[in-house]
């Protein structure tokens, strides 16, 4: 979305933005703008410039950049969007803004040119809140981290009972293993319910669980991937299917 320079300066900069009820951005777009594609755009000059004239068809700004008799002039009715979002981004085209003060030039074909500048950033903190937001499935109380970020990759929640320490036993060789697979987790050793424990990782979001209660037999235990059925599976099995989601 381009965007305001606001301090920094410069004449040119862009606002990458999450669409999101609780963005604190307010943003004016033309809706045909999501139906642009990249998935044929190579690291080539020409294939990106050819990107950029595509998204640049389109209307799209943050609220200080907003125009109103501009938005009607050039996106029809039934294409207006007027929402909200994250900002998680932010570029900045300086020019000569900056190297002209500090005499920073270079000698270019026997002339000298004043080098031109730009910035660019990844809101880290935002990409939380904007990842929660892109990812939690309000209708069945679910937020699934993308195991790229997933402050773990599995959590191993055993059915413990203070009189009987099997499962936890069950849950420790489990960890021993998946340690040696360089694989992260966690393990719930309340003595919480099995209702209680699940709801409570659903919201945690940490991408799979492993489930041991008292009909645990063998080699098999409950295994799933939130927002997938659960499937009896052995420990190698599980280990095969997050290496394949890590990779």
């Amino acid at each position: 979305m381009a965007a305001d320079t606001g301090p920094i300066g410069g004449n040119l900069s862009h606002e990458f933005v999450i669409l999101a009820e609780t963005g604190e951005s307010k943003i004016f777009t033309d809706k045909r703008i999501f139906d642009v594609s990249s998935k044929e755009t190579k690291l080539e000059k020409k294939s990106l410039i050819n990107l950029r004239e595509n998204y640049e068809k389109y209307y799209a700004v943050t609220d200080e950049k907003f125009n109103e008799k501009e938005f009607k002039e050039k996106v029809p009715e039934e294409f207006r969007l007027n929402t909200k979002g994250i900002e998680v981004g932010h570029i900045f085209y300086f020019g000569d803004k900056y190297s002209k003060p500090m005499n920073a030039a270079v000698d270019y074909q026997g002339k000298k040119e004043f080098v031109k500048m730009g910035s660019y950033g990844v809101g880290v903190s935002r990409l939380v809140g904007a990842i929660i937001e892109a990812k939690y499935d309000d209708k069945n109380e679910i937020m699934k981290w993308p195991i790229s970020v997933a402050p773990y990759d599995c959590a191993i929640l055993p059915l413990v009972n203070k009189n009987d320490n099997t499962n936890l036993e069950k849950a420790k060789k489990i960890s021993d293993f998946l340690t040696k697979q360089n694989i992260d987790f966690i393990i719930d050793d309340t003595d919480e319910n099995f209702s209680s424990k699940i709801k409570k990782f659903n919201l945690l979001g940490i991408p799979f669980q492993i489930m041991i209660g008292n009909k645990t037999e063998g080699d098999k235990f409950e295994f799933k991937e939130l927002n997938e059925d659960s499937k009896n599976i052995t420990i190698e099995e599980i280990t095969n299917i997050i290496k394949q989601k890590k990779s």
